[in-house]
Formats: C-alpha cells, sequence, structure tokens
C-alpha cells in the first residue's frame, strides 16, 4: 500500500502546495483508479498524518518549505532525515508531520511504513492568499508528474 498526503494550509498563498497537489492526485487517481494507494488531504493536522500512514508500506508526504533557499526548490528528502520529536505542548495543532513520523514509528512500529520520502517545494509567499505563485504552480506540477509515475510503478504483481 503507497499512502500519499498532502500537508499545508491553504490560505497561507504557496503554503497550501502539498494540499493541492493531493487534491489533484485525488482526482488523478477518480479517473484512474489503483486499489493499492491512498491519497490524504492532512492539512496541518499531524496527528492524522500518523493515523492515515498506519498499514502502508510507503509513504510519501508533500509540504511546503521555507528554508530560505530559491522559492520553487523541489527537495526529496527520506523522512527519516526530517523525523523530530515533538516540544512538550498541550495544543495539538502543534503536533506537526515531522513528530506524526517519530510517534507513528514508535506507537505503530511494524504498521507504520518504513519507506518514507518527503517532498518539499520552497515557497515565495506565506502570507495570507489563496494562490499559488507562478514558480510554485510549475514545481507543483513538476512533483504531481513524478508522483503519478511512482503510482503507475506502485502496482503489485
Amino acid at each position: 500500500m503507497l499512502t500519499i498526503i498532502g500537508c499545508g494550509n491553504l490560505n497561507r498563498s504557496d503554503d497550501g502546495v502539498g494540499v493541492i497537489i493531493a487534491q489533484r492526485l485525488q482526482q488523478y487517481l477518480s479517473q484512474n483508479p489503483y486499489p493499492n494507494v491512498c491519497v490524504y488531504d492532512c492539512g496541518t493536522a499531524g496527528m492524522e498524518v500518523m493515523f492515515q500512514a498506519r498499514g502502508s508500506k510507503q509513504l510519501i508526504i508533500i509540504d511546503a518549505s521555507a528554508t530560505g533557499s530559491q522559492a520553487g526548490a523541489v527537495f526529496k528528502v527520506p523522512g527519516k532525515e526530517l523525523e523530530a520529536l515533538p516540544e512538550p505542548s498541550y495544543n495539538l495543532h502543534n503536533f506537526r508531520w515531522d513528530n506524526a513520523l517519530v510517534a507513528g514509528r514508535k506507537i505503530f512500529q511494524d504498521d507504520f511504513p518504513q519507506e518514507v520520502t518527503v517532498y518539499l517545494i520552497e515557497a515565495a509567499n506565506l502570507d495570507l492568499g489563496l494562490e499559488l505563485s507562478s514558480n510554485i504552480k510549475h514545481s507543483a506540477d513538476l512533483v504531481f508528474e513524478e508522483i503519478t509515475t511512482i503510482i503507475k510503478q506502485s502496482v503489485e504483481v
């Protein structure tokens, strides 16, 4: 089973890129069904990432980044490199997908994906807004195409 999760905030311009790609992938799968592939829009809910990933063999997370790199740059990173323990907090909004990777592996053990890949697209604009920047749209198209290729290759024989 391949699980793909888009993260981000649709109300913060380029921060919504992961969610937008996930929605496009859901539409793609509605027209081209692959029974071993699930796509979720988890928004900013790290806890939901943990539960949706459970039981999958392979996990792909898509999100925006703000590292100071060139806007539109795409980073494909092994999930192990980005896992982070959550800071002590009583607010679940502070529990992000990087925290979900650590917690999910600890809680679900062998029932949590061992193969995790994270696609990060460097944002140009994180201000309030509903549109992606033009160079972010281009990067989103590239990531969408790469992930549809992965989906096509995921057919279990």
